[in-house]
């Protein structure tokens, strides 16, 4: 387990729910939308080049509705340009998971298996996250690391 101060971050978001395959094509696009506008040559006060990928305002838990935000931290909130959102986690308890090999598909096999072990990892449910940083688009041996809050 790992704690993790709080952090800023500016980005776009939707709402979504796993059931019948929604968050797949929900989340395609917001990933093609946060390319395809370049949002992150928009964001200010950027604290890193990682991209973060944030599972929040769960209606229940992994099966009910909840809120994605891709963004990157920034150090201020300050200065949100129009048609982005910002927002601040609370800093709490994290297990953290390492998805390897090829991507997107590492990240998904890897949440299938905290979904399988969600009873075991005493989850929270405030904000889950993935940080794509310089290791994430190396093929085959990609790696994006992904946060699960704890109690």
């Amino acid at each position: 387990m790992e704690r993790i101060k709080e952090f800023k971050i500016i980005g776009i978001k939707t709402e979504t729910t796993n059931e019948n395959g929604r968050s797949a094509a929900d989340l395609g696009r917001l990933w093609e939308q946060f390319y395809s506008e370049n949002i992150a040559s928009q964001i200010p006060n950027l604290v890193s080049r990682d991209i973060y990928s944030i599972y929040t305002d769960y209606e229940t838990d992994y099966t009910g509705k909840y809120t994605t935000i891709i963004g990157m931290k920034v150090n201020s909130l300050e200065e949100i340009p129009d048609g982005l959102i910002g927002r601040e986690f609370q800093g709490e308890n994290y297990r953290k998971f390492v998805a390897k090999g090829q991507m997107p598909n590492a990240v998904v096999d890897t949440w299938k298996e905290i979904w399988s072990a969600d009873k075991d990892l005493n989850r929270k449910y405030t904000a889950d996250f993935e940080v794509y940083g310089q290791k994430s688009q190396n093929g085959t041996n990609s790696e994006v690391d992904i946060f699960i809050a704890v109690e």
